[in-house]
Formats: C-alpha cells, structure tokens, sequence
C-alpha cells in the first residue's frame, strides 16, 4: 500500500529533572553495536478515552519524567578519542526528539499488519551520514489516522539498549502517562558486566564471531545483496508447534528437558530456508541468534541492569546434512550453541571484544554511517526471539495496543519470532527473503510441520 504521512510538529523532550553533563562508560558489549536504531510501532484503535486526552501532550510529560529516571537516553553518543570506532557516551541532556503526524490511511488498512516498507512511514527517519554527536539516542513519531486511531513509532539506539531493556523503559513510561506504579528504576553502571580480576583468564573460542559463510562459488556477498527481498508475516499455532516440538524430539537420546519452542521453531525455518534457496549439499549454513546473559553471569547482573546483555550465537552445518536429517539434529545444533552461554563464555566473550583493536567491523554502518558489514542473508539466517519478552500492555492512558510489531528492517535471512499477543502460545513468523526464495519457503513452512 501507498501511504502519505504529513509530519505537523516536532517536539523536542528533555529529562523533567536537570542533571550535570556527564560522561558514561560504554561497555564492550555495548561496543559493537550498531550505530542505528531498533524500530518498532505500537498501534492503537480509536477509544473515547483516546478521544478525550491531547495523545502527544500525554507523551512528551510522561516522556519528561521518564528521562529523569533514564537520563542516558537524553544524551548524545561521540565517537571515541581512543580509536578503534569505539564510542563515547555524554549524558548531556539534549533530549529526544517526538514528531507529530497525520496521514488519510486507516489502521484497518495495514491488514495483518506485515512489516512492509509502507511501515516506515510511521518511524521517524535517521540520516546516519550525520554527525554522531548529533543523532538522537530515542526518536518517537505519533501518528493519526483518519480511523481515529494513532500509532507510536519507536526508535531506540542498539548501543544504549538491547530488548530487555528498551522494554523497560518503555514500561515505566507508560506508568508515568497513567499515573501508576510502583516505578522500577534502571540500573545503570555499565561497568558491572565486566571483572576487575585481572588474574582471572577465560577461555572463549572467537570462531562465533567469524564471517557468515558465503554460496560456493561466489566471490564475495555483493551479488546477494543486490538481489531483491520480500517479506512475509507467518502465523504459528500452538497446535503447529506442539507438533514441531514433538518431531523435534522424537527420538532424542539422552536425558534433560526436551527441545524448546525457540529451538524447534528456528530449526525449522533453517531448514526450510536451505530448501527454499536450493543449496548445494555441501554449501556451508549458520543460524546466527542472541542470547541474554543476565542470569548466566556468577552472580547475575543487577535487577533491571539497563543495556545490552547479549552474546552472539551461531549454529553451523552444511545444508545437505540439515536437510538429510531429522529436525532433531539441527535443535541439537542449536541447543549445544545456546548451552555455551555460561558465566566462563560470556566472560570470555566479553574480554575478547574489550581487547579488539576495532569494533567496527561487527557494525551494518561505517563510521560515517553507509552501509558495509558482514552479510548474513543466503546462505544463512538471523533469527531474533521476542519470545518471553514483556511485548504487550503499553497503556499510556487510552487503552492497550492493538499492534506491536517491527519496522520493515529487514536483510535477506532476517527472521523475528513474535509470540502472539492472545497468549495462548502461538507465534508470528516475520522472515525476510529474496523475492525468488520465498514462494518455495511458505510452501515448505507449512508443508513440512
């Protein structure tokens, strides 16, 4: 669909409460993210509650008064005297940037709600081409449709926060629009995920940070990325899954809990993937994913530790083996990567990083802001979970969404598993591919259940 959005106003929110200019430490966790924002887009239909309040005076004052407590946010990065792309942070109170549209079309008009580039009107846009010191680290757009019904589009920075955490805040900014509580403080030292021991060593094989496989043949990954994607947005029943789950396990030896949704799910969609791409039987594949470290770490981190607590995960084979074996060899696959998240791994991980000499090399954008990076579209997949995160109830006082959902911020290969806002244990499927792969995936995605 085409859509017309009319920005009206722009409003520039500072922290309720003035704080001295300060510096923050940026962990290397932190360090090799991307200098970009995470978009997603809270949809609300039209209620005479909604009718009845001015939606962008509630936002900016209840914005205000969560900066105070998350005055990070506010602040501005720079890049580092150090080198090494690495950056600071300066807590200088700039603020957050909210801007006030409009637009002819309908919530009803975005159907199932698929993350198509027609979203991207409704998130504000960024010129990363800027000075760093001058991008916003949260930028929001409210948008009204003709329904009556509005959407916030929301940009948070990769660097400031990773999904826990934008959640967070999230959260107790809506507390602050309704007036409710108890309010749940960040914690935010960014040291603690680091050791001062310099004694200590910990092992940590760097081989999960290695470039994603390219297709046998090819150069490089420029002819890839060149080829155009589609996106598609897949619904999972519990019915669906329980009988993924079930194949998953049938037959798996030894002891220990079964295979998890996420570890059945995602080795279904990698195995459909090589299917629907016809890969040689040889042709190397890696499922890449996060995981949070929060409760791995002896002792966990800090309750409502504010950043990012993710260490990269890949799970690697060839696309003949995945594809000649059960569904259970590729969750086992999966399982022996996300059982090498451990207190000794993470640590490991995170001195590994705090030693490179440039961080750079793990972003999507230069430090000028233009695409490069590696590429983790065919042969290889990218799955992020939403899975057991506090997705739904972001009730500024007229109700709750209707839609959360991401922005059209795809790459080939990019999947989001999305629980469904029911509850009821089914799951949205959200999976960018190249256009020529993805009729043969959604026949694959229900075919082979």
């Amino acid at each position: 669909m085409e859509m017309v959005v009319n920005v009206k106003a722009t409003h520039i929110v500072r922290p309720a409460e003035a704080r001295p200019d300060e510096s923050m430490y940026i962990n290397s966790c932190d360090q090799i993210k991307d200098i970009a924002h995470t978009p997603t887009i809270y949809l609300y239909n039209h209620s005479p509650s909604l009718e009845a309040t001015n939606a962008v005076t509630v936002l900016k004052d209840s914005l205000s008064k969560a900066l105070a407590l998350f005055y990070p946010l506010a602040g501005r990065l720079r890049w580092s005297e150090a080198g090494g792309s690495r950056v600071e942070l300066h807590c200088s109170g700039q603020g957050v940037p909210i801007f006030e549209a409009e637009t002819d079309a309908a919530i009803a008009d975005f159907e199932d709600f698929t993350p198509t580039k027609a979203i991207q009107a409704l998130i504000p846009s960024v010129d990363y081409t800027a000075p760093l010191d001058q991008i916003p680290l949260v930028i929001a757009q409210l948008t009204r449709f003709r329904c009556g019904g509005v959407c916030l589009g929301l940009g948070i920075s990769h660097v400031m926060a990773d999904g826990p955490s934008a959640l967070h805040f999230v959260t107790e900014w809506t507390k602050f629009a309704r007036g409710a509580g108890p309010i749940a403080p960040p914690f935010l030292d960014r040291k603690a995920v680091e050791i001062d021991d310099e004694s200590r060593r910990f092992e940590f094989d760097p081989a999960v940070l290695r470039r994603p496989p390219q297709l046998i043949g090819a150069e490089d990954s420029l002819e890839q990325r060149r080829k155009p994607i589609a996106v598609a947005f897949l619904p999972l029943s519990k019915v669906q899954i329980e009988k993924l789950r079930g194949k998953a396990n049938l037959g798996r030896v030894g002891a220990g809990r079964g295979y998890s949704r996420f570890e059945s799910v995602a080795a279904h969609i990698w195995r459909c993937t090589s299917e629907a791409r016809g890969h040689a039987a040889e042709q190397q594949t890696s499922l890449h994913f996060v995981a949070d470290f929060r409760n791995k770490l002896n002792p966990p981190l800090p309750k409502n530790y504010f950043g990012n607590a993710l260490i990269r995960v890949e799970a690697t084979d060839k696309s003949g083996s995945l594809l000649a074996e059960p569904i259970g060899a590729a969750s086992r696959k999966i399982r022996e990567a996300v059982e090498k998240v451990t207190d000794e791994g993470v640590r490991g991980y995170l001195e590994y990083l705090k030693k490179l000499e440039d961080v750079g090399r793990f972003r999507s954008l230069d430090n000028n802001g233009r695409p490069k990076g590696d590429f983790y579209g065919n042969p290889n997949l990218a799955i992020i979970s939403w899975v057991g995160l506090p997705l739904y109830g972001t009730d500024f006082g007229w109700g709750n969404e209707i839609h959360v959902g991401p922005g059209p911020m795809g790459f080939d290969g990019k999947t989001f598993l999305i629980p469904d806002r029911e509850g009821d244990g089914a799951l949205n499927v959200a999976i960018w591919l190249q256009e020529d792969h993805m009729p043969a995936f959604k026949k694959c995605f229900y075919h082979n259940i």
